[in-house]
């Protein structure tokens, strides 16, 4: 194509002169442009969605990873010697929740109905009621454990007597050793792990 020498001397001499005033300006680029509305938008809302993401992901994998240090927190603790349990008889007992911090103060100290049936024959449960954790009481004139939130009544061997739970108390594993009663505690038993 034929161009006038006058229009290619203004030609050359524009691009000079767009040389000179950018000489590290990449020819390749594309001009910086101010951030749109849209753009800013969307940024925001990945990065919102992001932080929403991570926040409902803990507790999830929390949940997942639970079988993995479910054994971790239980532990065989000393209720005392066996002169503390008569036989034929039902006593409360407490122990310290071996996994605690320095703020749980008293609530770490856990109570438990532990009934001695005859020579090294115990039943031990947690005190709490299987309807709504509230804790039974041991009546020993009657034989039953009343709970007296909603009239839950257990029978002396922790079966359900009558009222609202749905099965009788929770016991914990337990062992006699050295003239001691020992009960493999740290969590509390719950419907789906009904023994600690």
């Amino acid at each position: 194509m034929f161009q006038h020498p006058a229009a290619r001397a203004i030609h050359d001499e524009r691009m000079n002169m767009s040389e000179t005033a950018s000489p590290s300006r990449n020819p390749a680029a594309p001009p910086a442009q101010p951030t749109s509305r849209r753009v800013f938008l969307l940024r925001l809302g990945i990065l919102l969605n992001a932080i929403a993401a991570a926040i409902f992901a803990v507790p999830v994998l929390g949940y997942l990873a639970s079988p993995m240090r479910k054994f971790a927190w239980l532990s065989w603790i000393s209720l005392g010697p066996l002169e503390h349990f008569p036989e034929h008889q039902t006593r409360l007992a407490t122990y310290r929740n071996p996994y605690t911090k320095p703020w749980d103060g008293m609530t770490a100290n856990i109570p438990c109905w532990v009934r001695r049936e005859a020579g090294d024959t115990f039943m031990v449960f947690a005190i709490n009621c299987t309807h709504l954790g509230c804790p039974v009481r041991w009546f020993q004139e009657s034989g039953l454990f009343m709970c007296p939130c909603h009239g839950g009544v257990f029978y002396s061997d922790g079966k359900r007597a009558s009222g609202p739970p749905p099965r009788g108390l929770y016991q914990y594993r337990h062992k006699v050793e050295n003239g001691r009663l020992w009960i493999k505690a740290g969590e509390l038993p719950t419907l789906g792990e009904p023994l600690a």
